[in-house]
């Protein structure tokens, strides 16, 4: 087996040096290649040219500045201390040239290699050009100078071009190296400032994302073709109303799109992002998203994006989530038309007393001032439902000793009218006198709403019974109807504020959903507890304990607590 964990690639040993350390090696490395190549056609050709001294100093110190240029640490000596290498070469390849007469001429040219890194380097362009010719000078006469029996002029001055060419070319690079320095730091300035513009519009389009997905109005971005350019977080939520279920990826015309009745769909050219393409700029555009529970009505409006020339170019569409308002409108209309109608009822008993007492003058004074009575109890309960109008959560009690079984028999007196449209059978067993120690007029209130309610939720007729009986010193009070009837969840929300029951709704029967939540509390202010047991199309039961208030001497709501209502029997 061949074990390479130790073997590391020459790429990655370059890696690993320093940068300066790198780029020397790398500069020396083509001409110590190429002198290699030289050394492998003179051990083919020239053998004799190893016992040359100077072919052989030659050689040995292009090995050695080679291994300098990877071994010496020049970024830590003084700056531009590499540039001995290429001067170093020079003397490299005039050792090369006057020991191998047989390259004279191909020998000269290695000299374009040092001079090249030399004149690009940038450090002292004049005086490495005058270098580079004297070196070259230099090079082609020292053949020349120790040759054996002397030179003459003509052999000096024959060779002046080469140098002069050399010269020139140092010249050439130097001033390209200039050039491409000025333009490389034009380009590093404009980088610089491109970066910083990059940086900047990255900043100001995070910083318009975090404002866009910041409000509470979906706002989507289109082109002028109708491709999202811009979807903020809050119109991504809405976006997601509008899916269909059954498909992955649906188009704009297979978006769950509705009118303002939330049932019929709108048609693909009338919806907001299509009217936005097509031009059209409007506002407080209507239409509901999805269906279901999960539908969200929204308002849009839309602008469109013109380009320089003025030329269609985008839109702006933004969705405002309207659902909530909707529903408090629809609640509030609700509330007024069930506030109205609650006025309505006790004005309309009140009249009608009225009415019979002027309209028969003969009418015996018990049955006239039962009348009034009854008209006055009903103005009674307008005040009352004003109080319950401006106070639903703590109100006042004012204890008094009443006879319980009276205010059972005026509450079943004052509901007889709506009974008997209903077709409704009212039986009161209630025996004896209960005389309690209660706000009269509250607790009136609470007999009041059950009864009512009772008759209210009894529109096919039936039978209403009310019961009131003493047990020990507390009161306890039942209506039992044979009516609708609410199921478990209903009956869960009865005692909410401004419940309504489904079927109630459904059969527009009146109410504002107060009444079972005043009763709770008022019940609880006296001391005591109300149960509610019900069943869809049977009928329901409710009834009140009020503990330690039946005391012949005299007592005071809040007693001891009684036995579960459901389970006392009269």
């Amino acid at each position: 087996m061949t074990h390479l964990g130790n073997h590391q690639k020459p790429s990655r040993l370059l890696g690993k040096l320093p940068p300066l350390r790198r780029q020397v090696f790398l500069n020396q490395l083509p001409l110590s290649l190429l002198m290699a190549f030289v050394v492998v056609i003179a051990a083919l050709l020239y053998p004799t040219s190893f016992e040359e001294p100077t072919f052989i100093a030659s050689l040995t110190l292009h090995a050695l500045l080679l291994v300098a240029s990877l071994a010496v640490p020049w970024e830590k000596l003084p700056r531009g201390a590499f540039l001995v290498i290429p001067y170093l070469d020079f003397v490299a390849i005039g050792l090369f040239r006057g020991g191998n007469q047989q390259f004279l001429t191909a020998v000269g040219l290695l000299i374009f290699f040092p001079i090249f890194w030399l004149a690009s380097s940038g450090f002292a362009p004049r005086t490495i050009v005058a270098i580079s010719g004297l070196a070259a000078i230099l090079i082609v006469w020292f053949p020349v100078l120790i040759q054996p029996g002397g030179f003459t002029p003509d052999q000096l001055v024959r060779p002046l071009l080469f140098p002069l060419v050399v010269a020139a070319y140092a010249a050439t690079v130097v001033a390209v190296t200039r050039t491409v320095n000025v333009q490389r730091k034009a380009l590093e300035a404009k980088d610089v400032e491109l970066r910083a513009a990059l940086d900047a519009s990255q900043q100001r389009e995070r910083l318009l994302e975090t404002i866009v997905d910041t409000v509470a109005v979906g706002v989507v971005v289109v082109d002028a073709e109708g491709n999202d350019m811009l979807m903020n977080a809050t119109q991504r939520a809405l976006h997601v109303h509008a899916l269909p279920q059954d498909i992955a990826d649906p188009k704009e015309r297979e978006l769950l799109v509705y009118s303002v009745d939330a049932v019929t769909p709108v048609e693909p050219e009338e919806r907001p992002v299509r009217r936005a393409v097509e031009g059209q700029a409007f506002t407080n555009y209507q239409v509901w998203l999805g269906t279901g529970d999960k539908a969200r009505a929204v308002s849009t409006a839309a602008r469109p994006i013109l380009d320089e020339d003025g030329n269609f170019d985008g839109a702006v569409i933004a969705f405002h989530d309207i659902t909530e308002m909707m529903a408090a409108l629809e609640a509030k209309n609700d509330f007024v038309a069930n506030v109205s109608h609650e006025f309505r009822t006790p004005l309309t008993s009140i009249q009608g007393y009225l009415d019979m007492v002027l309209e028969e003058p003969d009418l015996p004074p018990a049955d006239v001032h039962n009348y009034l009575s009854i008209a006055s109890r009903n103005v009674d309960r307008l005040s009352s439902l004003v109080s319950d109008l401006l106070s639903t959560d703590s109100p006042t009690l004012q204890l008094s000793r009443t006879d319980f079984s009276s205010l059972v028999t005026e509450s079943v007196s004052s509901a007889a009218p709506a009974a008997e449209l209903n077709k409704v059978r009212l039986v009161s067993d209630v025996h004896g006198p209960l005389l309690a120690w209660i706000d009269a007029r509250r607790i009136a209130q609470v007999l009041d709403n059950f009864v009512s309610n009772a008759v209210k939720y009894s529109p096919d007729g039936g039978t209403i019974t009310v019961r009131a009986w003493a047990r020990g010193n507390d009161l306890l009070c039942q209506v039992q109807d044979t009516g609708m009837g609410m199921n478990t969840e209903e009956q869960t929300e009865a005692f909410t504020k401004f419940f309504r029951a489904r079927s109630a709704i459904a059969r527009s029967i009146p109410g504002i959903g107060l009444g079972l939540m005043i009763s709770r509390t008022i019940v609880a202010k006296h001391g005591g507890s109300i149960e509610l047991h019900s069943e869809p199309g049977v009928g329901t039961t409710i009834g009140f304990v009020l503990p330690g208030c039946l005391a012949s001497n005299g007592g005071s709501a809040g007693g001891l607590r009684a036995k579960p209502l459901m389970d006392a029997t009269p």
